[in-house]
């Protein structure tokens, strides 16, 4: 095994099982983060409850995180943190988020939140694929294919 792991922010994480079968291929650990409110199980990861709380899951992610760890989560706030700590980033729908989309993600999300305390609508997410979950696979694999290269396999 190799020192990086997976940080699941386990609250609304489409995919755990792809998740962990990419991990367990490739013999990497799984750490899944969740409040108390919710009850996951697992036989590979390892499970964190937080406190209920605004944001506890996401701090306890950002900080969990080190460098050439893959982070999962749909928080582009939670992203960037982490990405600032030079670990990789991906949605629970396979999208990779990097220093060159980060901070249109973050905009957009700000505007969106602007439009929504003026009363506004936004649009909802798009319903989950089978499109989304070969792409979550697909590029967690690439990204953990890209670390062990970095950093070779130290067994």
């Amino acid at each position: 095994m190799f020192s990086i792991k997976i940080i699941v922010d386990a609250d609304a994480c489409p995919g755990k099982d792809l998740i962990e079968k990419a991990a367990k291929e490739n013999d990497v650990p799984v750490i899944m983060f969740c409040d108390i409110s919710h009850i996951l199980n697992s036989n590979y990861s390892t499970i964190k409850y937080m406190d209920k709380g605004f944001q506890s899951v996401d701090m306890a992610v950002a900080n969990e995180a080190k460098k050439g760890d893959i982070v999962i989560s749909q928080d582009f706030g939670v992203a960037a943190m982490v990405l600032g700590k030079k670990a990789y980033a991906i949605s629970p729908k396979g999208y990779i988020y990097d220093d060159s989309n980060i901070d249109k993600l973050l905009f957009e999300r700000h505007i969106s939140a602007k439009v929504r305390r003026g009363g506004g609508k936004t649009s909802n997410p798009k319903k989950r694929s089978k499109e989304d979950d070969e792409r979550l696979y697909n590029n967690l694999l690439k990204l953990i294919k890209k670390q062990k290269e970095i950093e070779p396999n130290k067994e």
